[in-house]
């Protein structure tokens, strides 16, 4: 089993940053990339960012690609989402994911974090 936690969600104004961190327990081997999810009230569950273990490149939401950055630190299995030039459209409730191999579809990720909020105001 894996455990995933998400931290620093928070409020920020519009043009702001954020960075998120995702911290990964348990068998972290069975997840080969790590994923990050948003859900914003009343809209499906929303791909935002992915990252392999092994350090594939990065793959990213047309959304969000130039502003919002993932990376991770095996050592501490622990995974990031450094998020900058903050719009009103980016909040939402923000998920850390596991899965086989990274891709934008969220059936092929198997665990996920309880979510934090993001919250930007104009």
């Amino acid at each position: 089993q894996v455990q995933l936690v998400e931290s620093g969600g928070g409020l920020v104004q519009a043009g702001g940053s954020l960075r998120l961190s995702c911290a990964a327990s348990g068998r972290t081997f069975s997840t080969g990339a790590m994923g990050w999810f948003r859900q914003a009230p009343g809209k499906e569950r929303e791909f935002v960012a992915a990252i392999t273990w092994s350090g594939g490149i990065p793959l990213y939401a047309d959304s969000v690609k130039h502003r919002f950055t993932i990376s991770r630190d095996n050592a501490k299995n622990m995974v990031f989402l450094q998020m900058n030039s903050l719009k009103f459209e980016d909040t939402a409730v923000y998920y850390c994911a596991g899965g086989r191999s990274y891709s934008g579809k969220t059936d092929e990720y198997a665990y996920w974090g309880q979510g934090t909020q993001v919250t930007v105001s104009s």
